[in-house]
């Protein structure tokens, strides 16, 4: 049995309302306890929606109990008495109502009591009279008048359930495919501009590196030259020289957005892989006074990935991730685990600060080249991340609310189950 909300229009109630007052109407119109009896079940009938909706669990049960007992009261204290009672149609109300809240099984037990309930009535009549096969026969009618009409009320009812739970699933699935087919779309566009920008870059990486390279040979040169004997020269020469570093490294990083990727996809694990990311970037002290934790699932599947680049996307990820802490410090949580889908077709990489996250403005277009929430920086890291994880066919994106850090999350495809093998 189920106390599912009621499935009926408003005016069904209005129905109901007119049938109690006919039975009103009936002789004898002025015997005081009917109408009394009478009132109340039709005022409970009118609030019986807004009740079941405040106590949904046990609502329908009691809803149904209590018109079975009105309906006996009322066949108990009127002066009509008898198989041919006027009054005896009360109670397909409560067999109405159950069939509307409950099953096909509750159905029939609320039926069967509302039944015998209508039978107790003559209990007393029996002690003075005796029933006769055609009373026998009319009783036997009325009640399987009230089963007819329960299963055929529940049949309906259960077929608009199931109607309203198809038309909702159906909108839902729509909603997601409209969520799907929207990321989609959103992927595609940045893919477009990504190949664009990187075109753009990688012309502009190499008008500059050229120019570049002839600054840098001539500071040595003059630094050659002219150090010995001016140490103006040589202090200028020497920032030339830094800056023109700093320059090429920039470029240097251009290029990489630019060029594309091309990978080498072997059997790995990534565990091995961000641990080896980690002991770089502890020995340049990027990991100082960072607490590290990890979680990594016993008995990962190996992932197809490229190791130097996947080495580049973990180092950027961690790197970004422990500069957003800063110098106070703070927690790097690790996670590996398989895709949670059936098909475990993915490991996932989880790398989770606890950094001022990211503003929401700002989450969409995180992944976009030139977008930072440093105050130094180019914007070309999670480019990157992006260009070589789409590269893969895997999967990036974040989740992260302001002043509770942010969580990058990598699927990277696994290896078959055939080749696993060769792997371990």
């Amino acid at each position: 049995m189920t106390g599912e909300e009621r499935a009926t229009p408003r005016w069904l109630d209005l129905i109901w309302l007119l049938f109690l007052g006919s039975l009103a109407l009936l002789p004898p119109v002025r015997e005081v306890h009917k109408q009394i009896i009478l009132l109340f079940i039709g005022a409970f009938q009118f609030l019986e929606s807004p009740f079941i909706r405040r106590v949904p669990r046990e609502g329908p049960l009691l809803s149904v109990v209590i018109k079975i007992v009105l309906a006996t009261i009322l066949m108990i204290h009127t002066s009509d008495v008898g198989i041919n009672s006027s009054y005896y149609p009360i109670y397909y109300l409560p067999v109405t109502t159950a069939a509307m809240y409950f099953g096909p099984i509750g159905t029939l037990i609320w039926t069967a009591l509302s039944s015998a309930a209508y039978c107790s009535y003559l209990i007393p009549a029996l002690k003075q009279f005796e029933l006769t096969p055609e009373g026998r026969g009319e009783l036997m009618l009325h009640i399987v008048f009230f089963f007819l009409v329960a299963m055929i009320v529940n049949r309906f009812v259960m077929e608009y359930r199931g109607q309203s739970q198809r038309y909702q699933l159906l909108a839902e699935n729509l909603s997601e495919t409209n969520r799907v087919l929207k990321k989609t779309q959103d992927e595609a566009r940045r893919a477009e501009r990504l190949a664009a920008l990187g075109q753009l870059a990688a012309g502009l990486a190499h008008e500059i590196r050229n120019p570049l390279g002839v600054i840098k040979g001539s500071a040595e040169i003059l630094n050659q030259k002219l150090g010995a004997a001016d140490a103006l020269a040589k202090e200028l020469s020497s920032y030339i020289y830094t800056e023109v570093n700093r320059l090429s490294a920039l470029v240097s990083r251009f290029m990489d957005f630019a060029r594309p990727s091309q990978l080498e996809l072997r059997p790995q694990q990534l565990p091995a892989l961000i641990e080896r990311s980690l002991k770089s970037l502890a020995e340049q002290g990027v990991t100082n006074g960072i607490d590290i934790q990890r979680d990594y699932s016993p008995d990962l599947p190996a992932a197809m990935v490229d190791e130097e680049l996947c080495e580049q996307v973990f180092n950027n990820l961690v790197l970004n991730a422990c500069q957003a802490m800063g110098e106070k410090g703070g927690t790097l949580i690790l996670r590996i685990r398989t895709d949670g889908g059936e098909e475990r077709r993915g490991v996932v990489v989880e790398i989770e600060d606890t950094g001022p996250g990211i503003p929401p403005e700002m989450k969409e277009q995180i992944f976009n080249p030139f977008v930072t929430t440093k105050k130094s920086g180019v914007g070309l890291g999670l480019a990157i991340v992006t260009k070589i994880v789409d590269a893969h066919g895997g999967t990036v994106r974040v989740t992260s609310e302001p002043g509770h850090g942010a969580c990058f999350q990598i699927v990277f495809p696994q290896v078959q189950p055939e080749m696993e093998a060769d792997v371990h």
